[in-house]
């Protein structure tokens, strides 16, 4: 009798719970068609021009946003072309209010097996209520908001309304939104004009529109057109006869004159648009039909310059890539962007979103942590081809450039300005890799970094936007600075909804270090530190008229130059997309020499300022090959600076007047030898 009962109050019990949670179901989806409801219906047509202005506030650039050049009614279409639309997206888009439940319950089921919201089975409408108010990111949270914005297009608009939305809106690729600008873009003709074929090839296109363009990929492209028209088929929506027709007619494309031509900045602009989008918190369509005004950073002067800069240096013959950054380094403003050499014929912006390894222009992040943990410029090490044993028992054996080595102590000094690779493995594995780590986090090293010896030489990869960054921490004296290409947004009101706050950033380096490491930077510009090799700036010194600092850096594939003044930080990438090696002689320089004639052109309109040097500090001028104070008799000597009470104490006393051997000044007596010393 008991376990009747206990059997009686579990299945109670059950059906309580199953009951309560139908009832808390049912009243959840009543309370968001409630609230849908008194939402009201969202604009399907809401849009109005986006304009950049650049930071003199002239117009540099104006997003179309979807839909803004033409507005086709759905009997003004090709019925092929919604045919093919609602077979391939939504075939059962007449039939469901929103939500396809039988495909959504698919994909939930594939998402929770891959642990990932990759899955999806959005409708038609669903499409619609993503593009014209939400994000593209998969998190729940968005597919809420678009479940709420699919439910009150539903409730509120007919299916032919929602599907001519769609069709108006809806992304085909090389900047065509909607079906009648796509039309003309790719067959030269009207919607209502296209045949079966090109409708199909037309319809493929917005699930992937770099994807699935004849522009890009023919072959991927065509296999999607006939996937389509299978489709058709299949359903009994084209005959037998059409499909064959179909599948072999011959497109005839249009020959789509280049739009880009005389857009300012189009790497930049891109940028501008999608940091808007993730400072609005919009997708990038709704920035770009948002009617916002958004002034920018950019200085059309200087773009200029240094598209003048990389059209001046690189052979035309050339198929090389490059990319540069010139920023201000007080705020991280960038003033100028290349991302690429030809943006028609690939937008991808190389200096935003490419990783290659930076070299050599990695050291100055290692020097500083030397200079922090008791390196100074007259710091001596050893430099001579060096094997060194790691912990797990392998070995590392670096190289020096075309294998030149002093064969004997070289200072700090020296050893950045000819950028010798055993001083700088030397110092990483002394140091500690991790703090190389450490020190790139501090200047802003968001990347990957392996903590290895070879760490020190570059060998991570990086963008050349975080490197010119990292670079302006050094040029404004060690504040923190964030890249940005956007100073103000206002809205199509008039009301700013950004203004940048130009107060400077958090202190996050050493100032008397930083000092220190800029002014040594000076020196690959500097004859006077020639030692086994030339100063790495040897080339394009002549060139120069001001004092900048700066590093070079190559790995087999890439070649950089980053530098800056106290106005202006600027960095150059050159290299090839394919990581192949850089084998013309020519090109190994193209960076240094981009990097000169621009910086050389921009400054012309900058304040000739100097590097303030910090309380602290004190200047003594050295002797490059001892690191000792230099006397009357040193060949040459340099002026370098030391925190007060680390200054060298002692005078050189390598160098004497007559040009004696070592073996005759040994002979000297002391006071003898004092006395040469201080004439």
């Amino acid at each position: 009798m008991k376990r009747k009962l206990g059997n009686f109050l579990k299945k109670h019990l059950l059906l309580t719970g199953i009951l309560s949670t139908m009832l808390i179901g049912f009243c959840f989806i009543i309370g968001v068609y409630f609230i849908s409801f008194l939402l009201g219906p969202p604009n399907l047509m809401n849009q109005q021009n986006t304009v950049y202005y650049s930071n003199s506030e002239e117009v540099i650039g104006e997003e179309n946003g979807y839909g803004s050049r033409f507005h086709t009614d759905l009997d003004e279409i090709s019925p092929y072309l919604i045919d093919a639309a609602i077979a391939v997206e939504d075939r059962h888009f007449y039939e469901h209010n929103g939500f396809d439940f039988k495909r959504i319950l698919g994909a939930i089921i594939d998402n929770i097996k891959n642990l990932s919201l990759k899955e999806g089975a959005s409708t038609i409408s669903q499409q619609l209520a993503r593009n014209l108010y939400l994000s593209h990111e998969k998190t729940w949270t968005r597919k809420l908001k678009e479940a709420f914005y699919t439910i009150r297009l539903e409730m509120y608009y007919s299916k032919d309304e929602i599907l001519t939305a769609y069709l108006n809106t809806i992304y085909y690729g090389h900047g065509a939104y909607g079906i009648e600008e796509a039309s003309n873009y790719f067959f030269n003709k009207s919607a209502g004009e296209l045949d079966l074929a090109e409708a199909a090839m037309l319809a493929g296109i917005p699930k992937g529109p770099s994807y699935y363009s004849p522009f890009n990929n023919m072959e991927k492209a065509t296999d999607r057109k006939e996937h389509i028209l299978e489709l058709l088929l299949r359903t009994n929506q084209i005959s037998e006869d059409e499909y064959n027709s179909a599948i072999n007619e011959k497109l005839k494309f249009a020959k789509t004159e280049d739009t880009e031509e005389d857009t300012i900045a189009p790497y930049f602009q891109d940028m501008v648009l999608e940091e808007a989008a993730a400072l609005l918190d919009h997708n990038k369509e709704a920035v770009r039909s948002g009617g916002y005004q958004i002034f920018t950073t950019l200085d059309i002067k200087a773009q200029k310059k240094l598209e003048n800069a990389v059209e001046k240096t690189i052979h035309p013959a050339s198929d090389i890539e490059t990319s540069a950054i010139a920023m201000d380094p007080s705020n991280g403003s960038i003033r100028a962007l290349i991302g690429g050499r030809d943006y028609k014929k690939s937008s991808f912006n190389r200096a935003h979103k490419a990783k290659r390894m930076p070299g050599s222009t990695f050291k100055p992040f290692l020097y500083y942590a030397a200079l922090n943990n008791g390196y100074t410029p007259s710091t001596k090490l050893l430099s001579k081809p060096t094997v060194f044993e790691l912990d797990n028992g392998e070995v590392y054996e670096p190289s020096n450039f075309n294998g030149y080595y002093a064969d004997k102590p070289i200072t700090l000094a020296q050893a950045l300005a000819l950028s010798d690779n055993i001083f700088a493995v030397k110092t990483n594995m002394y140091l500690g890799s991790d703090k190389l780590v450490e020190t790139a986090r501090d200047f802003g090293i968001t990347s990957k970094l392996p903590a290895v010896p070879s760490l020190a030489l570059g060998t991570a990869t990086v963008s050349v936007e975080e490197m010119v960054a990292g670079y302006g921490m050094l040029a404004n004296g060690g504040k923190e600075i964030a890249s940005h290409t956007i100073e103000k947004i206002v809205d199509p009101q008039g009301n700013v909804l950004l203004d940048l706050d130009d107060k400077e950033g958090e202190q996050i380096l050493d100032p008397k270090q930083t000092f220190i490491l800029t002014h040594l930077m000076t020196g690959m510009f500097d004859t006077t530190l020639n030692g086994y090799m030339a100063v790495t700036g040897s080339t394009i010194t002549d060139q120069l008229t001001r004092t900048y600092a700066g590093k070079s850096g190559s790995t087999d594939g890439d070649s950089w130059m980053i530098g800056y003044s106290p106005s202006l930080v600027t960095g150059v990438w050159t290299g090839y997309d394919d990581n192949r090696p850089i084998e013309v002689v020519k090109e190994t320089t193209y960076a240094k020499n981009i990097w000169a004639t621009f910086m050389e052109a921009a400054h012309q309109e900058l304040p000739d300022k100097s590097f303030s040097v910090p309380d602290g500090i004190i200047g003594v001028r050295i002797d490059p090959e001892t690191g000792k104070k230099a006397t009357s008799y040193c060949p040459t000597s340099r002026m370098m600076y030391f925190e007060k009470g680390k200054e060298p104490k002692s005078h050189c006393t390598t160098h004497f007047p007559g040009g004696k051997n070592k073996k005759e000044k040994e002979k000297k007596g002391k006071l003898e030898r004092l006395f040469d010393l201080f004439r």
